[in-house]
């Protein structure tokens, strides 16, 4: 009889979780990014001309709908952190009102997670153009 073994399979290869940026490392990582991809694109917009190519025209088409993505992304993540920031002090003043604690948190935190919801899907687009644009020539 012919020996078989049996071949485990490989284990999955995963990244390690990644430790939750605060809100004002972002915005440096922000504050970095977004200059880098503005030299970019209007030294590509200087050096392109009057007469586009279709890669320029793509990128111009492209750096316009980003925008307007990224901005509709931050007003909906911010609207749904809202929603549950306003559900969750309901919800603190309901069990309060029959424990009689008071509402955890505060207002200054829930306006920190809110803003940093609105802030994510910016951030994540001008850190990767950013990325993106430094790979690339001009030319």
């Amino acid at each position: 009889m012919a020996d078989r073994t049996l071949a485990l399979p490989k284990p999955m290869t995963t990244r390690p979780k990644r430790r939750p940026q605060s809100t004002s490392s972002k915005l440096v990582e922000l504050s970095l990014a977004a200059p880098q991809v503005v030299a970019h694109r209007l030294t590509r917009m200087a050096l392109a001309g009057p007469v586009l190519n279709a890669r320029d025209r793509r990128e111009f088409t492209g750096m316009v709908t980003e925008k307007q993505l990224a901005f509709a992304h931050s007003w909906l993540a911010m609207w749904g952190e809202l929603v549950a920031q306003q559900q969750a002090l309901g919800l603190s003043l309901l069990t309060g009102a029959f424990t009689g604690r008071r509402p955890a948190g505060g207002a200054a935190s829930s306006l920190s997670r809110i803003v940093g919801a609105g802030m994510d899907p910016v951030h994540q687009k001008a850190v990767a153009n950013a990325r993106r644009l430094r790979r690339t020539r001009l030319r």
